[in-house]
């Protein structure tokens, strides 16, 4: 059991290594505490001001610091009132009594609680209770990694951050339809509505290994960028004009297949160690020399983004004046 109070009553404290630990030799024992051997003999504990009783064969059942200390392996420091002080936090003191009794407890839902925890167990060397702190700190990390957190770029300063600060492949959607100064042509909204829904599909599946921004600030309508390694890659494009004998509308492409092979081409520059020659050659990119020195040439190539855009369309309304006009796509 325990008990919070300001503490014992100052007094005379000694340093000494203990003998069997319990009651003063002549003193009474409180009624219905009589103990029956050595290691039932009650232990009174000052621990940051937090005020504990438990036994002997509690403290000494696991091969912890606090046996080492009850066991005269260790000095301990006692007041004049008889209480052991423990010089650390009294926060989870409990816990730690409660594991050396019962082999188990109820773990903290909190990550900071679980690693105040974790830190005290270390501490008295409860070396059970460590390698359950450790599970319950590493199940949060892998439930906390299967989020999908896609971050809104917010400034070109903050993209360049996001930029340098991961390992991984980036894919950056832009997407901005108030940068339009024509009007746009009837399959347009919906066009840049896919690709918006071709994003967040793409975020669900490879949120683990890319990381995923969204623009909303750009001076395009509608482009996916491709990064590896902290340079661009790829560039794709998405918008065109389409001429007309009256007017000028902006067109939004869907190109989904193209999206799709250049977010598998950035698989490519997942690891650390560099892009691999052979997938570099199978999706289009620069192959390895294997040993061979590379030209100037290729080495340039190396840093060239591949950027597609959408073919620009022209059309010619031909139908008498006076009609209205319909643009198709």
């Amino acid at each position: 059991m325990s008990a919070e109070a300001s503490g014992p009553a100052a007094g005379a404290l000694s340093l000494e290594v203990p003998k069997p630990w319990g009651l003063e030799p002549g003193a009474a024992a409180a009624p219905g505490l009589q103990p029956q051997t050595p290691n039932s003999k009650y232990v009174k504990l000052n621990v940051g001001g937090s005020l504990h009783y438990t036994t002997l064969r509690t403290l000494t059942g696991q091969d912890t610091l606090l046996k080492a200390m009850f066991s005269g392996r260790a000095e301990v420091l006692t007041d004049a009132g008889g209480w052991v002080l423990i010089d650390r936090s009294g926060r989870h003191f409990g816990t730690i009594l409660n594991y050396l009794r019962d082999g188990s407890v109820p773990l903290p839902e909190s990550a900071r609680e679980l690693g105040e925890l974790l830190g005290e167990a270390r501490y008295y060397l409860v070396q059970g209770l460590i390698e359950d702190c450790q599970l319950a700190l590493q199940q949060k990390r892998e439930t906390l990694s299967q989020l999908c957190l896609v971050p809104m770029v917010t400034s070109p300063q903050e993209e360049q951050q996001l930029l340098a600060s991961t390992s991984k492949p980036v894919v950056k959607l832009l997407h901005n339809r108030s940068n339009n100064k024509y009007s746009y042509t009837s399959t347009s909204d919906d066009n840049l509505l896919k690709n918006i829904e071709l994003f967040d599909k793409l975020a669900l599946r490879f949120h683990g290994r890319l990381l995923f921004l969204k623009d909303v600030l750009g001076d395009e309508i509608c482009c996916w960028s491709f990064y590896g390694q902290g340079r661009k890659i790829a560039e794709v494009c998405c918008t065109s004009i389409v001429y007309a004998t009256e007017k000028k509308q902006t067109k939004v492409e869907f190109p989904e297949a193209r999206i799709f092979e250049e977010t598998l081409n950035i698989l490519i520059y997942e690891t650390p160690r560099g892009p691999d020659p052979a997938l570099l050659e199978a999706t289009g990119g620069v192959a390895g020399g294997g040993g061979v020195a590379r030209g100037e040439d290729e080495e340039n190539r190396e840093h060239r983004v591949r950027r597609i855009h959408v073919r620009r369309h022209i059309t010619h309304d031909e139908r008498p004046h006076g009609q209205q006009i319909v643009f198709k796509d």
